[in-house]
């Protein structure tokens, strides 16, 4: 399918002199958004934010697919989370840290994936590991980094419902936080330094929201 409307950018680095959340809330394909009220601190180096990188009749054609699917609950040192799951070409084990041989894509999901691809600059044959998190209201996820047996690149996609991604490091004793907001049909890419130094969360969901994960298989 033909990549409509979208615009890849890489988000200023402080060395530039720009603050990138603020180059990230005025660029907004001509639209102006009211600042905050407080600056967080710079976002990471190899964050990859995109607006709109699908349109609103794709958003609405990707969730009438997600309706229909069937969602596995998340269970992590005995609790069950309120976000659930689906896993596509491998599925990860969340306690057993091992991946395992799942159902293939749907095909009507396969541009997602070639157009994530485009934005990773790989192959898309290479975004092996698609996991669907589905959100309803109250929930979200805490802070982690994704499993280091996954790649260098890691895109997701957002779906209804806009949300904050928060993201810490600690270095000598001192912590960085940063969060950026993501907006419906939204794209964000993690690598380098965003990737491995730094861990992210989602607050709780105010609203049904979906996200679709892209990631390839760590390099050996």
């Amino acid at each position: 399918m033909e990549q409509q409307g979208a615009e890849f950018r890489e988000l200023a680095s402080p060395s530039e002199g720009i603050n990138p959340l603020s180059a990230a809330r005025k660029h907004r394909y001509g639209r102006g958004v009211p600042p905050r009220t407080a600056e967080p601190s710079p976002l990471p180096d190899g964050l990859v934010y995109c607006e709109e990188f699908i349109t609103v009749e794709e958003e609405r054609t990707l969730l009438d697919l997600l309706d229909v699917l069937d969602f596995q609950p998340v269970v992590m040192r005995g609790r069950t989370a309120r976000r659930s799951v689906r896993h596509f070409g491998l599925e990860y084990s969340y306690q057993r840290k091992e991946l395992a041989p799942a159902d293939r894509l749907p095909e009507p999901m396969l541009w997602l994936r070639d157009r994530c691809a485009q934005l990773m600059k790989r192959d898309p044959e290479d975004l092996v590991q698609v996991l669907i998190g589905r959100y309803p209201p109250g929930a979200g996820i805490g802070w982690h980094h994704d499993a280091p047996i996954f790649g260098s690149g890691i895109a997701g996609v957002s779906l209804l419902a806009r949300c904050r991604m928060r993201f810490q490091r600690r270095s000598g004793g001192e912590r960085s936080v940063a969060e950026l907001e993501l907006e419906p049909r939204s794209a964000y890419l993690m690598s380098g330094s965003a990737r491995w130094a730094w861990q992210h969360s989602i607050p709780a969901a105010k609203a049904l929201r979906y996200s679709i994960t892209f990631r390839t298989l760590r390099r050996q």
